[in-house]
Formats: C-alpha cells, structure tokens, sequence
C-alpha cells in the first residue's frame, strides 16, 4: 500500500518515478490500514523484514545465544565478501596480490606461517591498517559482532584498506595459514572454527586453496572445513602451484584432492576445483599452460559475477536462517513445555539434553520439518548445558506466523524488486587488476583460436586448405558453380557431428542464403566442421576475417 502523500509525490514526479524501482508492502498485521512502507532497494526490504519479523522470534528463543548474533545495517549493505583459507604457504595472501596487482597493508609472504591474523582487505581513500579492536565499533562495518570472540582474536584481527579498483566491488578475506603436524597442538586463543563459521555465514564465496605438494588435510584443516556445513554452495576449490608437476603428476594429484575433500565435505555434488598457477611469475612446466588459462578464466568469472549475485545471496541468508530460527523456536519451546513446575527439573534437564535427538525427530513428524533444518545435535546439547530450561518460552503461534508470512509472500516479492534492479543497473561486475589483464588484445580469452584464428591477417584463413576443399567440392557435381543441399549434406554428414551442430554450420557457411554453396562456402562449411572437431564453439555469427573474399563488401 503506497500512502497519499508518497503517491501524489510519484505522480507529481513521473521521471523520478521512473528512474527509481519503488517496492511496498504492510509493516506487519498491526500496520493494517496505516500507511505503508516503500523501499527503493533490496537491502531495505532485507532489513525491514528482518527487524520487523524475524529478528523479534530470535530474541524470544535466544535464537542469539545459540547459534549466530543478530544482524546489523552493514550486515545488509556491505559489498560481497571472498574468504580464502587454506594451510599455511599454499599461496592465499599471494593470490590475493595477485587478484589486485599490488601490494596491500600487513601483508606477509614467505614459505612458513607468515599470515597469522584474520586480514580483511578493503577500500579505502588512503592506504593504511585499522586494528581489530576499533574495527569492531565501527558501526559502517559489518564485524561488529566478532567482539564477542574476545582480545585473543581482535588482537589477531584487522582492515588493509587501499584504493584499489578491485576492491571496489569485493572485499577479501585472508586468514590465518591452517596449522599440520606437531604445529596443531599449538593454542590460538580463540575458537578459531567459530570464527571462520561467523564469516562462512556472510561471505559470498569461500575459497578453499590447496597446494599441489601439500595435499593433506590436517586435523585443523578438517575442522576447519566442518565449520563451513550449510554454506556448501558458497564454497569452491583451487589447486595452486599446478604448475610444479608435470600432467602424469598432475592427475594423481587431482584424484588424490577429490578423494581426500569427499572425506571431509559431506556432499553428493561433486565441488568444483580450479587448476592453475595464482601469482605473476614464469610458469615452470609450461605443458598444461592452455589448461591454466582455462580454468583462470572460470574462476575469474565467478568472482567477476558476485557483485550482480550479491542481493540474491542475501536473500537466500535470511531464508536460511529464518528456517533455522523457526526451527530453534520448536525445539526451545519444545523443551519448556517438557519441564516439570516444581520439583525435579535438573533430572529432567538431563534426560531431555541426553535424548535431544528422539526429540528432533519427534519435532519433524510434528511440524513437518525436514531434518536439514535442525542445528547440529551434539553442538545443541554443549549449549543446553549451560542454560536454564526455566527462562525458555513456550511457543508463541504469533512470533512464528510473522516468519511463515515472510517466507510465504514477501520473500517473492523481494524477488521480482531483484529483478527489477537487475534490469534497472548496468551489470555489475569485479574491475581492475588481474581482471582486466585479459580483456582486450591478443591475450583475451580464445584469441586467435578456433573461430578467431586469422584474425589479424590480410589472408582469408580458410584459403590455407581451400585446394584440399575444392577437391571434395568438384566431386559433389556442381552445378553452375554451386552444390546443392542435399549433395552438400552427404559430405557434412562424414564429420559425425549431430544434425544440429551441421545445421548451425550450414546457415553461417550460405552466406548469401541462396540455398546452396559455392566453392568458397563451401571451403568454409569445411573450415568450420573442423574448428567444431578441435573442440571449440562455433561463433554465433560469422565473424568478418571468415566471410567469403568474394562475398565482402570492401
């Protein structure tokens, strides 16, 4: 509902109106008939919806307490974040000079632990470091919540901010090296797993980088990886440093990684792992360069698309965690109701912490809740430990049909509001550094290869064969200079290719659309098949340097 005022300010401002996406919906049941709440982006609507709906059910359940503290301004509005873990000298603060081209603040190199802080690499005017402690009361910054990790990590803990196109559009996360053997047993001083599962719950894409020399997965590393359950669609691979062993190594090394990530990440998928060499020094065994260049690019457009993906993935945060607080409420709720008035209630405590699992079970027949949704069982029962049963509410059937409206109804309507950003913005994407190192030019990706070949010669590619094409083509019976479809297609057809790939060949090779080829056409209808058997696409449209000499215009 859109109120007078807003609405006679729209019609008196048609252009404004036009310009700007405007979103609306009721405040809650108690706005009934008030005036309505309008919201020019999708971080508004998020925010809205969560202090209004969501954020009053986790507080009655001390949905806080239990599993992640409640979310703030910057939580909503900050730019996509990329965390990198991996163990220690698998190159995770090189690869991040590398993504920016530059050196950033704090930042240590070096084949032993050298990364022994949380560093969130940022913006910034000016070059310089901000400490842990400041930077969690820095209200535009969305670690505010990390103070409750204590001085041990804030100490360990701070913002490199330079001005850096990059960073622009991400920020980037490195961490501590993952510590292996005799180091594990050295203390951190916080609960570095929390940690990282605090950033997995807000980061937009986790990297994970292993080293092709050091693909043991350690006892931290293990745990480390455990803490990132739920997040599993944010997390991708890279295997660094392939460059030091040659393609027979290379492939032990690749079945060796899968085997030993399916020991750890509990997924039917299989997660995608990049191969390649991150940082700007000379290939050492160059034979799988072209692979490399590949798998770069594939990384380098994921990264490129998170800022266009941001608003979506915030979206899909909220209704995750609006199912776990649902949940959470059930089984809280579950627990009061359980508890006796007045004696007994420490034995009772005991027996239901011990049997929270027959209860879990109990609360999916009763609510119809998938057991995905429940938190981790063994962790709940750690927390129940602590806390007193006779401060937990009972169910409160208001709290949770404010939950179930949202996801019901506005949830999709901040959904057609992404969609009209999208369509409203110019695509939003990663710039600057080793991003742009291969836009233009001769090193851009498939540049002078396959349909590109001959691109920068004054000679027609094509006529480096024709004799051999001309061959074929005088054997077809030619009429008048020019074969026939059908006789055409009894050549075409040699090549295997499915009927659908030959047609898409046949329409750029008939130039004119004359129904028929001539010689030159012909040649490269024969050009074309062959690009297509060496692996590559076929262009969309014919590119000027294969268009028949005969056929062009200059």
């Amino acid at each position: 509902l859109v109120t007078e005022p807003v609405a006679q300010s729209v019609r008196g401002n048609s252009s404004q109106a036009r310009s700007h996406t405007m979103f609306s919906w009721l405040s809650g049941p108690e706005a009934r008939g008030k005036d309505g709440v309008v919201f020019n982006t999708v971080s508004e609507g998020l925010r809205h919806l969560y202090n209004k709906r969501l954020q009053p059910l986790e507080e009655y359940y001390q949905f806080h307490h239990f599993h992640s503290p409640a979310l703030e301004q910057a939580d909503f509005e900050n730019k996509p974040m990329v965390l990198l873990i991996g163990q220690y000298s698998t190159g995770k603060t090189t690869f991040i000079r590398y993504l920016l081209e530059q050196d950033f603040p704090g930042m240590r190199i070096g084949p032993e632990p050298t990364t022994d802080s949380f560093i969130a690499v940022m913006y910034g005017e000016e070059e310089g470091i901000i400490p842990g402690n400041a930077l969690v009361v820095d209200p535009k910054k969305p670690f505010r919540k990390l103070n409750s990790f204590g001085n041990a990590f804030l100490n360990r803990f701070m913002c490199a901010q330079l001005p850096n196109q990059v960073l622009e559009s991400i920020t980037i996360i490195d961490t501590p090296g993952i510590l292996s053997g005799e180091k594990q047993r050295m203390s951190r001083g916080y609960d570095f797993s929390e940690v990282l599962r605090w950033f997995a719950e807000r980061v937009d894409r986790i990297i994970l980088l292993f080293d092709a020399h050091k693909l043991d997965i350690s006892d931290e590393f293990s745990e480390a990886i455990k803490a990132l359950k739920g997040q599993d669609d944010k997390i991708r691979v890279v295997l660094n440093k392939a460059d030091q062993v040659d393609t027979q190594q290379l492939m032990r090394v690749y079945g060796a990684l899968m085997w030993s990530l399916g020991k750890v990440i509990d997924t039917p998928e299989v997660v995608r792992v990049y191969i390649g060499s991150f940082w700007g020094k000379p290939l050492q065994i160059t034979e799988n360069r072209k692979l490399f260049e590949l798998e770069t690019e594939d990384l380098f457009k994921d990264i490129k698309g998170l800022p266009r993906n941001a608003a979506l993935r915030k979206l899909n945060d909220l209704i995750k965690r609006a199912r776990l607080a649902k949940v959470h409420a059930y089984i809280i709720s579950y627990l009061k109701k359980e508890m006796p008035a007045m004696f007994g209630k420490e034995v009772k405590k005991k027996e239901m912490i011990s049997r929270l699992p027959e209860i879990y079970f109990t609360l999916q027949q009763e609510h119809n809740i998938s057991a995905g949704d429940f938190p981790n069982v063994k962790k709940m029962q750690e927390m129940l430990q602590s806390c007193d049963f006779s401060k937990f509410h009972t169910l409160k059937p208001k709290l949770l049909e404010a939950v179930d409206e949202m996801l019901a109804n506005h949830i999709a309507e901040l959904m057609n509001l992404i969609r009209h950003e999208e369509a409203s913005k110019p695509a939003q994407a990663v710039t600057g550094g080793a991003f742009d190192g291969n836009l233009n030019g001769p090193f851009n990706e498939g540049y002078g290869e396959g349909a590109g070949a001959g691109i920068d010669e004054s000679e027609w590619i094509v006529a480096r064969e024709k004799s051999k094409y001309d061959e074929i083509f005088y054997m077809l019976s030619p009429i008048n200079g020019k074969v026939s479809g059908n006789n055409a297609k009894k050549e075409m057809v040699k090549s295997k290719l499915p009927n659908t790939v030959l047609g898409k060949i046949w329409k750029l090779a008939d130039h004119d659309r004359d129904g028929m080829l001539d010689d030159e056409e012909f040649a490269l209808a024969c050009h074309l098949i062959k690009i297509k058997l060496e692996g590559y696409d076929l262009p969309g449209e014919l590119p000027e340097h294969l268009i028949p000499p005969s056929q062009r215009k200059n």
